[in-house]
C-alpha cells in the first residue's frame, strides 16, 4: 500500500485537514490484491510467451437483462394469431427483406450496418449474464472456477493496451437481482484478470478514499499536485528503487486517461444528446436501470485502451405489461445503439470495434393474461455491428410462432468465437492453461462465416 500526501483539503465538514491518497489497493472478485500483484502476474506470464500484443481491437457486449422479447424486436411475426403476434407491427428497414419491430425507426434506417441473429439456440435458462459473457455452460470447468469471461480472457491473452487502462472494464450498475450485473466472471483465471467496475469498489478506491469526488478541489489542482508529488518523488529516487510493478501500479492511478474517458463533460452536448440519458428509468424492478449515457461511456473507454467493456442495460424480465416495456426500453435502445455506432463509423473505429446487444434467452411466444411473455430458452436474439463483419444481413429463422429455431441454429459458442475472431484471436487454436496445467480452448464453436 502506497500512502501519497496530498496537501491541505476543505472536506464538505467543512474541517480543512492533511489528507493522505491511499493507492495500489484495488478489490477485483472474491479476492483483494494489489495492482502491483496484478503486474506481477502478468510480467511472469509475459515472461512465457501468453501475452502477445495485437492491434487494439475491442468489443462493446450490451447484455439485454432478463430476457428481450424476440418476437417484439428483431423477429417479428404479423401473420401469427394476436395472442402470438403482439402489439407490434414489423417496419421496413433500408435493406430489402429485412423488417423489425416498429419500435425501432432508427436501427431501421440503418440496418446495413447492423446483423441480426433470430436462431440462437442453447440457453441454459438461468437469469444470469453467464453465457452471454463467456458462451459457455455455468458448469462447465465449475470444479476449478468456471470459465473465463471474454474479457478476462483477452486480458489474459493480450495484455493492456495502455498501462494505465484496464483492458477489461464493466459498467454495469449494481443490481438487486445481482446476476443481472455481473460484467463477467474470470473463472480460473482468478481474480489478477477480473473486470475492473468504476461504479463499484474499484473506483472508491482508485480515486480517494478519504473523500467523495463532488467536495474535492478542482481537477488542475488535483493533477497538479501529482506532477509536484512525481517530481518529488523522482528527485528523491524513490520511484526509481520502488518495484517495477508498484510503480506501474502507481502510475495507473495517477494518471488521469481512465478518469477522463469516464469523464462525459469532456463529450460536446451534441453528442451527449444524440445518446440520450435514458431516463426516466422505468420497469427497472430489480434489474439496470436503461443508462444510455453508458454506451457513450463504453466508446471513450475503447478510445482510451480498454479492449472488452460489458454493461447491463435495462431490465427486459416482461411476464407483465411486456408491450409497455418494449415501447419504454426499445425506444431508448434505439436511440443510444445506433448513436454508438454512428460514432465509431465516424471516428473511423467500426471495422476495429464489435458492438453486440443480447439477452439471456427468448420470451415465449403466447402472450399470459398480464400481457407479458414468459421465459423461453429454446431460442432467442441479437444485434451485432461493426468489427469488420458482414452486416445489413438477419442469419436463421424460427417457425411461424418463433418459438423453434428452423434454418440456420447458431450457438453461444459460435457467436463467441466469432467476437475472439474480430479481436485478432484464433479460437480454433487458442488456449488458455487451467490451474490444473491443462490447455483450454476458449469456446466451443467456430466464427460464423456468415459474419467473417
Amino acid at each position: 500500500m502506497l500512502n501519497i500526501p496530498f496537501g491541505s483539503v476543505r472536506f464538505c465538514d467543512g474541517v480543512s485537514r492533511r489528507n493522505f491518497l491511499k493507492i495500489g489497493s484495488l478489490s477485483f472478485g472474491a479476492f483483494h490484491l494489489t495492482l502491483a500483484d496484478i503486474f506481477r502476474a502478468e510480467a511472469a506470464a509475459k515472461k512465457q510467451g501468453e501475452l502477445p500484443r495485437t492491434r487494439h481491437k475491442a468489443v462493446i457486449n450490451i447484455f439485454l437483462a432478463g430476457g428481450p422479447p424476440h418476437q417484439d424486436m428483431w423477429d417479428l411475426k404479423p401473420d401469427a394469431p394476436k395472442e402470438i403476434r403482439g402489439e407490434f407491427n414489423p417496419i421496413q428497414t433500408n435493406v430489402t427483406g429485412i423488417q423489425i419491430g416498429e419500435t425501432f425507426p432508427r436501427i431501421a434506417r440503418m440496418a446495413h450496418r447492423f446483423a441480426f441473429i433470430r436462431s440462437i439456440v442453447g440457453a441454459r435458462g438461468g437469469h444470469d449474464a453467464y453465457q452471454c459473457t463467456t458462451g459457455w455452460d455455468q458448469q462447465s470447468l465449475a470444479s476449478i472456477g468456471g470459465r473465463p469471461s471474454i474479457g478476462s480472457a483477452v486480458w489474459k491473452l493480450q495484455g493492456p493496451v495502455d498501462p494505465s487502462v484496464p483492458p477489461f472494464i464493466g459498467l454495469a450498475e449494481r443490481t438487486q437481482h445481482q446476476p443481472w450485473s455481473d460484467p463477467g466472471r474470470s473463472g480460473f483465471l482468478g481474480s489478477t484478470f477480473a473486470a475492473f467496475q468504476p461504479s463499484g469498489p474499484d473506483m472508491q478506491n482508485m480515486v480517494l478514499n478519504a473523500t467523495n469526488k463532488d467536495c474535492l478541489p478542482e481537477r488542475k489542482k488535483l493533477l497538479a499536485a501529482f506532477d509536484d508529488m512525481k517530481r518529488e518523488l523522482d528527485y528523491q529516487g524513490t520511484l526509481l528503487a520502488a518495484d517495477a510493478a508498484t510503480e506501474r501500479a502507481f502510475d495507473v492511478l495517477t494518471s488521469s486517461k481512465l478518469v477522463e474517458a469516464l469523464d462525459l463533460s469532456k463529450e460536446s452536448p451534441k453528442v451527449r444528446e444524440r445518446y440520450g440519458d435514458g431516463k426516466p428509468y422505468q420497469y427497472q424492478y430489480d434489474g439496470a436501470p436503461t443508462v444510455n449515457e453508458h454506451l457513450l461511456i463504453a466508446r471513450r473507454l475503447v478510445e482510451a485502451g480498454a479492449r472488452v467493456v460489458t454493461l447491463s442495460y435495462g431490465r427486459w424480465d416482461s411476464h407483465g405489461r411486456n408491450f409497455d416495456l418494449v415501447r419504454d426500453h426499445g425506444a431508448k435502445l434505439d436511440q443510444c445503439l445506433t448513436a454508438l455506432v454512428e460514432d465509431l463509423e465516424a471516428r473511423g473505429m467500426l471495422d476495429d470495434v464489435t458492438v453486440i446487444a443480447w439477452g439471456e434467452f427468448g420470451r415465449t411466444p403466447k402472450i399470459n393474461k398480464d400481457a407479458g411473455r414468459d421465459h423461453w430458452p429454446q431460442v432467442s436474439c441479437a444485434i451485432l455491428a461493426g468489427g469488420g463483419m458482414k452486416t445489413g444481413q438477419v442469419i436463421g429463422s424460427t417457425d411461424k410462432d418463433a418459438a423453434l429455431a428452423k434454418d440456420r441454429p447458431v450457438t453461444f459458442g459460435e457467436i463467441f468465437a466469432t467476437l475472439y475472431h474480430n479481436l485478432g484471436i484464433n479460437p480454433e487454436t487458442t488456449t488458455i492453461t487451467d490451474p490444473t496445467g491443462r490447455p483450454q480452448h476458449l469456446v466451443d464453436g467456430k466464427p460464423l462465416p456468415e459474419l467473417v
